[in-house]
């Protein structure tokens, strides 16, 4: 198994998306990229602590690569949008991919200029890392599946990003 850590605004919607992959086991919501240790939702919603609002995706590389999980993530929210995502502004809306021993750099720049040769604005989304990974409070884990049906927000953002998902990589989806 892999691990990779991708930030794209709003955590509980990039958990929504992720989740939907074959191959992918596990998707956690988190906080990275910051100065603070153990932070809270509180602190990195202040956009204080530096943090990243981010998923560390667990999955099998046999399975779906890690360039399959950067071109979902890049055609799944706005990478030209600096320190935001739609209604959510702040430096831990940020658009970034966190580099680790299962992210090379070199896989992240190619996906970058595949997402750059689909649109005129430039790619904002930056590379970061490694970095510390926090956890987010448990009730961030899942949360579209459970408390999202019923948040108007969630009703708002993520149905357009699983269909976004759902026509450009219907045959890397689950069963």
């Amino acid at each position: 198994m892999a691990q990779a850590i991708l930030a794209g605004g709003c955590f509980w919607c990039t958990e929504a998306v992720f989740s939907q992959l074959a191959g992918v086991s596990a998707v956690e919501s988190g906080y990275i990229g910051g100065s603070v240790p153990d932070p809270t939702y509180k602190q990195v919603c202040g956009g204080d602590t530096g943090h990243a609002e981010a998923i560390g995706v667990t999955y099998d590389p046999a399975v779906i690569s890690f360039a399959d999980l950067l071109d979902v993530h890049f055609a799944t929210h706005d990478p030209t949008q600096l320190n935001r995502q739609g209604n959510d502004v702040g430096t831990q809306y940020r658009s970034a991919v966190f580099l680790n021993a299962d992210s090379p750099r070199d896989a992240v720049e190619a996906a970058i200029a595949r997402a750059q040769a689909e649109r005129d604005a430039p790619i904002v989304t930056t590379i970061e890392g490694p970095a510390t990974w926090y956890p987010a409070e448990d009730y961030h884990q899942e949360y579209w599946q459970g408390e999202g049906q019923r948040n108007p927000y969630c009703l708002a953002v993520i149905p357009p990003k699983l269909a976004k998902l759902n026509k450009g990589f219907a045959g890397k989806l689950k069963g």
